[in-house]
């Protein structure tokens, strides 16, 4: 009986060879990742948001941590959280009453103020600029209630929905935990990754990740106080009603990137005309010249170089943000989009290094 020679097969699966059998369960399992992503979102927000409050306060309390004594970093945080409350508190008692005063007087003039888009105005008689503000309160008029009401609803499910009460309550005390056991967390992660390059390469993430995260937090909020304190001083100085009220409503909109003050602006426009504010072409100036500053001085003082990301970049993933998870989409874009490009900065260094020293191996 004459026996068949034996031949040596590449390992397959399911018909494919082995290398495209990776590709597909790579493929299976980043299917399976963004479902999940999808599925527990809100989640993941309420993580996401911790962990940057964390790094917002985490300069604080390392600056405490490495001058008090003890290896414990409970004092210093139990430090830097007395002095954030006792910040709130001050902050709430002196600016947040007349926030809420402006707040109140402004929500009870809705009504009559909304009123005087639909009153018809004689374009003929003014002149080019009021003709050209009388054509935006024209289209307003016709276009006010299609934008207020759906704006004021969504406005109201959010403050009247508890899911904001547990939000508020649950972010600092996880930012409390990422703050006292985030070094251990990232060291059991890192453990799970086999020694040589990929730890090397997902160490030097981390690290990276690390500086953009404190770095960036510390930018948008001193971007923020800045356009709040500069607004709220103008404001003061031109006489524009509800103007502190105004300048808190644009501290929030710097966390959202290019839409949020475009946003911003609008509204004080808008708010200052329908209150019979007559000097709307020096606040559209004012607002344009910040702009310019913020964007081409403050910012690029204050933010880190691995948020240097394109205006068109930053555009796409502002839009693509809102369009897959809304207003905290937009907000996490930018973190999300440089996290993402120190992924693969990390990956093609990695990749050129593994080319070198196969290039170094070879045989001359």
């Amino acid at each position: 009986m004459r026996l068949k020679p034996f031949r040596c097969y590449d390992r397959t699966m399911l018909g494919l060879d082995a290398r495209a059998a990776r590709y597909v369960w790579t493929g299976i399992f980043i299917l399976l990742l963004i479902g999940t992503v999808y599925l527990i979102g809100e989640t993941l927000f309420i993580f996401i948001v911790a962990l940057l409050f964390a790094y917002l306060l985490w300069p604080l309390v390392d600056f405490l941590d490495q001058r008090l004594p003890g290896r414990s970093k409970l004092p210093s945080l139990a430090i830097v959280y007395l002095l954030l409350l006792g910040v709130l508190v001050a902050i709430g008692a002196e600016i947040g009453s007349r926030i809420a005063v402006q707040a109140n007087a402004l929500a009870s003039r809705i009504p009559e103020l909304l009123s005087r888009l639909e009153q018809p105005v004689d374009s003929h008689k003014l002149g080019l600029w009021v003709r050209i503000v009388s054509e935006i309160q024209q289209q307003l008029a016709m276009h006010f209630r299609d934008w207020i009401m759906p704006i004021s609803a969504a406005v109201l499910k959010v403050v009247s929905h508890a899911e904001i009460v547990l939000f508020i309550v649950l972010v600092p005390i996880l930012s409390f935990f990422f703050l006292k056991d985030g070094r251990n967390l990232l060291a059991s992660f890192l453990d799970t990754v086999s020694q040589g390059s990929s730890r090397e390469m997902f160490d030097e993430i981390a690290n990276d990740l690390h500086l953009l995260l404190a770095q960036y937090m510390r930018a948008l909020v001193l971007l923020g106080l800045a356009a709040s304190v500069v607004y709220a001083t103008f404001f003061s100085i031109i006489g524009l009603p509800y103007g502190l009220l105004l300048a808190a409503i644009a501290f929030f909109f710097e966390f959202v990137p290019f839409v949020g003050p475009l946003t911003s602006a609008v509204i004080i426009l808008l708010v200052a005309g329908l209150s019979g504010f007559g000097h709307l072409l020096w606040i559209a100036v004012f607002l344009a010249a910040f702009r310019l500053l913020q964007d081409y001085v403050l910012s690029p003082m204050l933010m880190s170089s691995g948020t240097e990301l394109h205006p068109l970049v930053v555009i796409f993933g502002v839009l693509a943000g809102g369009q897959v998870a809304g207003i905290p989409g937009m907000a996490l874009s930018v973190p999300v989009l440089a996290t993402l490009r120190i992924v693969y900065r990390q990956l093609q260094k990695k990749r050129l290094v593994a080319a070198g020293q196969s290039c170094s191996e070879s045989p001359r």
